[in-house]
């Protein structure tokens, strides 16, 4: 008798839609945050902005299972920008958003980095970034850069990455590694001390 396949998934672990699962495509370098990271992560960003979401303005750069920008969302988020290049991705989470009924999500098919110059050009700011790229193509080290003139004062970077990061410009507020993935919760450096 041959077992059938589970399909991908994530599941919510916090919020408004905890324990709601959500399709994920299987993709070239599409690998979803694990629940003990997001979980971990978000711990962390909860006790530094004392569970404040409700005007909190969420840049998911890589989405990609859309794990991170979904959680976000779910815990009141004010909005959330999703992105990634993948259109199966894009429809993917389209998807999602339309069964969680999700109306502070917006999602955008684009290359990551000329979008976030684009949202840098038209003044756009966050107060979390999320960057959780494809592994060994240096995206992190070219998006990173970036996030500098998309961020909030006191903003933060969430960084997901192969191995631990080697930062100029950043403080690493907080730092675990689960497995093989090393990920970091990241706030710039005043200009002066870059």
């Amino acid at each position: 008798m041959q077992k059938k396949k589970v399909p991908n998934q994530v599941r919510i672990i916090g919020g408004d839609w905890k324990r709601t699962p959500l399709p994920v495509l299987e993709a070239l370098g599409l690998r979803p945050t694990p629940d003990r990271v997001r979980e971990t992560v978000f711990n962390w960003i909860n006790h530094l902005h004392d569970a404040a979401w409700s005007d909190t303005q969420v840049l998911d750069l890589f989405a990609g299972s859309g794990a991170l920008g979904f959680e976000a969302a779910s815990r009141g988020a004010a909005k959330v920008t999703m992105v990634d290049a993948n259109s199966a991705v894009v429809r993917q989470l389209e998807a999602n958003r339309e069964k969680l009924k999700a109306t502070n999500i917006a999602i955008q098919r684009g290359d990551a980095l000329a979008t976030a110059q684009s949202l840098a050009g038209r003044g756009a700011r966050f107060d979390l970034i999320f960057l959780d790229p494809p592994y060994q193509q240096g995206l992190l080290e070219r998006s990173l850069p970036l996030c500098r003139a998309l961020l909030k004062d006191g903003g933060l970077v969430y960084a997901e990455a192969e191995a631990p990061l080697a930062l100029e410009g950043w403080e690493v507020v907080r730092a675990d590694k689960a497995g093989m993935v090393y990920y970091h919760l990241l706030q710039a450096l005043p200009e002066n001390e870059a």
